[in-house]
């Protein structure tokens, strides 16, 4: 079987519009959780998101196609180019169709739903734009990267909730692997903070109702009231060891395990006990060829939800054993809030960057200790220290749970 490099990477968070920005942010535990500015909150209850800022999709898209398309699909081009630029994937240096795409999205275009729905109540149908169903379905942020580049292997969206983007780079890996594609582009994306989202979110009580953005995404710690809606996208580069090499690319780490299940237990909560998700992570461990003890770093799913982190370092505990005890963790979402389809994808981005420079980056926000989430969770601070080994811990609604691990080439 082929071994599984990262060659690329391109971020748009809410802490920055690129990786070595975003990464920066991180290390210095910088929140980008504040107002809401994409609408009028008067009558929502929720008053905080952690927002994309300075984000000039002209400079990915040309304004008039730009038009043309959710916010979601500007998100990750943006993404995909970076991570296509820094991999050096130019024309000649791959074949198209063995060069595949395999990105998500939590909810796709539900903003252009959001626009067109009152014009069908209000005015008829006749004025439903036609372009609604392109603009609306989850799948065109991958299909534009496709036409953007040229790619031509295999492409879809899978979407599994706050899980979409450890399942496309899972599945990327695979593909990869098993030999039937040489390269695949890989992410999640979403665009979030939109009225009916954030009412939905709302009203299902799963969404911080706070006013103060230091003390609004703080997993882990014993005052976490729900988690902060934020938007974005990651996006990484996969490609066979022998590909990367054969044209010379810089190899960034390699994607080495993948570990993945349902809890088949409810629709929003994590099974309490936790069985199908320490499946996940020791099966990404097992795939990698690992034990639990090499393991550096766990950027954990961490959403700051009562239930959340409880349940996770149950599962944790249950994966890791012993080395529970030993093992770095933190929740990048004490910074970011929580990108939902994008996730996991900008959080792969983290542990990639924590293996290239040695750095774990902190859980910000953290003051008082929950005794059911007794594992050290890199407080406040990052922490520099060799990490050879990282993974990435996604557990999306309706029990999707898929884990990543990441090693030092």
């Amino acid at each position: 079987m082929e071994r599984v490099v990262i060659t690329g990477m391109g971020a748009i968070t809410p802490v920055g519009n690129d990786v070595p920005s975003y990464w920066a942010a991180l290390k210095a535990g910088r929140c980008g959780i504040a107002p809401i500015t994409r609408f009028d909150v008067t009558d929502y209850k929720v008053k905080l998101a952690a927002e994309v800022k300075d984000f000039d999709v002209t400079q990915y898209v040309d304004k008039r196609e730009a038009r043309r398309m959710d916010v979601n699909c500007h998100y990750a081009l943006a993404a995909a180019q970076q991570a296509v630029e820094q991999a050096g994937l130019k024309e000649g240096t791959f074949d198209p169709y063995r060069t595949g795409v395999i990105f998500g999205s939590g909810v796709g275009g539900l903003q252009i739903a959001e626009q067109e729905i009152p014009k069908l109540i209000e005015k008829g149908p006749g004025r439903v734009s036609p372009l609604s169903i392109p603009e609306m379905i989850a799948n065109m942020a991958a299909a534009y990267i496709s036409m953007r580049f040229g790619f031509k292997g295999e492409n879809f969206c899978p979407i599994s909730a706050c899980a979409t983007g450890n399942h496309a780079i899972g599945e990327a890996m695979r593909t990869i692997r098993h030999g039937y594609q040489d390269v695949v582009v890989c992410g999640g994306t979403e665009n979030g903070i939109i009225p009916i989202a954030v009412a939905g979110f709302q009203n299902m009580k799963a969404l911080h109702t706070g006013d103060d953005p230091t003390c609004a995404s703080i997993p882990f710690d014993a005052r976490r009231s729900g988690f902060v809606m934020g938007e974005g996208a990651g996006c990484l580069v996969l490609e066979s060891l022998s590909h990367a090499q054969a044209r010379g690319a810089t190899i960034l780490a390699e994607v080495a395990g993948y570990g993945a299940s349902g809890d088949a237990y409810h629709i929003t909560s994590p099974a309490p006990e936790g069985d199908a998700a320490a499946r996940a992570i020791a099966g990404a461990i097992a795939d990698a060829g690992l034990t639990p003890a090499d393991v550096d770093y766990i950027n954990a799913h961490g959403t700051s939800t009562p239930l959340n982190e409880k349940y996770e370092t149950i599962a944790i505990k249950k994966a890791f054993g012993e080395a529970a005890q030993s093992v770095k963790v933190s929740s990048t979402k004490s910074m970011t809030g929580h990108l939902l389809g994008g996730a996991a994808a900008i959080e792969a981005i983290a542990c990639v960057m924590a293996i290239c420079e040695g750095v774990v980056p902190p859980t910000i926000g953290y003051q008082q200790p929950d005794p059911e989430c007794d594992l050290d969770v890199t407080p406040n601070t990052a922490v520099e220290m060799p990490v050879n080994v990282a993974i990435s811990n996604s557990l999306g609604f309706g029990g999707h749970n898929a884990c990543v691990l990441f090693k030092k080439v």
